[in-house]
């Protein structure tokens, strides 16, 4: 039960967030929306200092005990619906605000972040403090030292501060394997996406941001707006489609990796989007619309199935888009053809502009190099066109061209149908 003053203050509060939450922010200037947000901010670190400095007292007083769980992570999990990592972190927190008073009475006054006292929090774990009691560190000095860091500098100022003191503490200790604490998770999602999460070592996460990086630089076309996420991720696919198209990643059970896509062919030569009409090597569902996307420049093979399931007939596979003719295509195109973009051709797939499916031949004058975005996006409604002079046009769903500085027009943009 909580007591009757620690009741009262917990009743204003409510009534404070019930009037913050009754203001009209519409109309307001950004100056004044920028004071309330700092005022926010701070109150919101007082009151996360609360949650840990409670957390704590809670499991020094076996508080969970009573509701029949064994730890303050799993009462956080369950009670506070904190997923396990956020648990954890807050218990982690409420420990290191006991053995670092300089940082607590910072994150008391809404100074610092609930993140960075979590980032601190390893300089209180009990081995890192037997320790620096054993070299004789100031650990009041270091407290302090981290506070001040904390409350006026950057957060990667701060993070740099925590690793240099930490390795300074057991200069002399065994060099971790960096492999132990990778880890790379990946889900697949109900409509076919897949979500990843992971840690690297420092050197594993320099190689991995080196090569994305290199991979955003060297391809920006013009007028991408897209925020550095999604840039990211599309450098990501593009390493993963660069290794696969080398063919120089290792054999499985005889067979080099691959995407694979099972569709029916019903679904493959129907016009229609078709939803949920083809499936992934990895269990994922997609359209049909995304596997004829797919099948524009890969290998396909025909399989017959009975009507009681047996394997009738296991056509020989054949290559789409022959090596000769993709060699032509690249001699012919350099690069995406795709107005404004510049990547090479190593990275692009070989489009049909009448698709295979729909009786197009596979031939010089019917292909295209597009790079992973935008053969996307031609399957999604841009076009892409070659003049009789040899010029590629792009032309976006509503018909207008996509040009490039300077105008060949006297019109910004020129609309085409056809």
């Amino acid at each position: 039960m909580c007591s009757t003053a620690a009741r009262g203050a917990l009743d204003r509060l409510g009534s404070a967030l019930d009037d913050l939450a009754g203001e009209d922010l519409s109309g307001r200037f950004g100056p004044q929306l920028l004071d309330r947000l700092t005022g926010l901010l701070t109150a919101q670190n007082r009151l996360a200092a609360q949650v840990a400095r409670t957390v704590r007292e809670c499991e020094v007083a076996q508080a969970p005990e009573r509701d029949g769980l064994a730890s303050m992570a799993s009462w956080l999990r369950g009670h506070g619906k904190l997923s396990p990592a956020a648990a954890s972190r807050v218990v982690r927190t409420g420990r290191a605000l006991a053995e670092l008073p300089a940082v607590a009475e910072a994150f008391d006054r809404g100074a610092v972040t609930a993140e960075q006292v979590a980032l601190i929090a390893p300089v209180a774990a009990p081995g890192n403090v037997a320790a620096a009691d054993a070299q004789q560190v100031d650990l009041a000095g270091v407290d302090a030292t981290l506070a001040e860091v904390a409350a006026s500098r950057p957060h990667a100022e701060l993070r740099q501060v925590v690793d240099h003191y930490l390795t300074r503490l057991d200069p002399d200790g065994p060099e971790p394997d960096p492999t132990e604490g990778r880890s790379l998770v990946f889900t697949t999602h109900a409509d076919g996406s897949v979500g990843f999460r992971g840690e690297l070592d420092a050197v594993g996460g320099e190689k991995l941001q080196a090569a994305v990086e290199s991979i955003v630089q060297a391809t920006r076309p013009a007028g991408d707006t897209r925020t550095r996420a999604q840039q990211s991720a599309d450098a990501l696919v593009q390493l993963a489609d660069n290794a696969l198209a080398a063919g120089t990643l290792p054999v499985l059970r005889t067979v080099k990796p691959q995407v694979v896509v099972r569709i029916d062919l019903a679904d493959l030569v129907d016009p229609a989007t078709g939803p949920g009409a083809a499936t992934t090597g990895f269990g994922a569902t997609i359209s049909a619309a995304r596997a004829r996307w797919i099948a524009c420049d890969g290998n396909v093979s025909r399989i017959v199935i009975g009507p009681d399931g047996e394997l009738l007939d296991l056509g020989r596979r054949h290559r789409v888009v022959p090596p000769p003719l993709r060699r032509a295509v690249e001699y012919r195109d350099r690069g995406c053809v795709f107005t404004g973009c510049d990547a090479p051709a190593s990275w692009c797939d070989v489009h049909h502009l009448v698709h295979w499916v729909d009786d197009g031949p596979t031939s010089l004058e019917n292909s295209a190099l597009l790079c992973e975005r935008h053969h996307t996006k031609v399957h999604h409604g841009f076009r892409i066109e070659r003049d009789t002079s040899g010029r590629w046009h792009t032309y976006r769903p509503d018909g207008t061209e996509i040009l490039t500085l300077p105008r060949i027009s006297g019109d910004p943009e020129r609309s085409r149908t056809g």
